[in-house]
């Protein structure tokens, strides 16, 4: 037998509903060939019936209708005007960027910053999760800088490097 299809669009599932529950098939056993095809997790037999419920009744569609409710405020442009606030000061707490941004909740932006963007607060900056091209350039060659150094000046050098636990005096 075949493998199962992994993660199919909802139209093609409900579109293979309607097309069984045309050739009179009941739907357990429309249930039964959902499952053969896309395994068993696909849907259960109940939301299979109603499906076959609905297509019997007349609807035509397949796909999702739309649906009421507010409107999404996060669009691109104000993704693009958070991210180049961010680069400009990345000292800054929700409610600053707020401010700059009176029409758009702290939880709006709150998930924009960490959510759409991928930044997260470490040590009172906001840092992006994932490197720039220019960021894992620069950490390159201050790595090879350093892997230079050590060659030319051995342990002389790890030593009089400081870390963040030394105590000065």
């Amino acid at each position: 037998m075949c493998a199962a299809i992994e993660n199919p669009a909802k139209c093609e599932v409900r579109g293979m509903i309607i097309f069984l529950s045309a050739k009179k098939l009941s739907a357990a056993d429309i249930h039964r060939e959902l499952c053969a095809v896309y395994g068993p997790n696909i849907m259960s037999e109940g939301v299979v019936r109603q499906w076959v419920r609905f297509f019997k009744d007349g609807r035509t569609n397949i796909h999702d209708e739309s649906r009421s409710g507010r409107p999404s405020v996060v669009n691109a442009d104000l993704i693009k005007e958070i991210d180049e606030k961010i680069r400009l000061l990345r000292n800054f707490t929700i409610s600053q960027l707020s401010e700059h941004l009176p029409n758009i909740s702290r939880t709006v932006l709150y998930e924009a910053v960490t959510g759409k963007l991928g930044y997260r607060k470490f040590c009172a900056r906001w840092v992006p999760k994932m490197l720039t091209e220019i960021d894992k350039t620069s950490r390159t060659d201050a790595a090879l800088e350093f892997l230079s150094r050590y060659h030319t000046d051995g342990e002389d050098f790890l030593n009089r490097i400081v870390t963040g636990d030394a105590k000065l005096g």
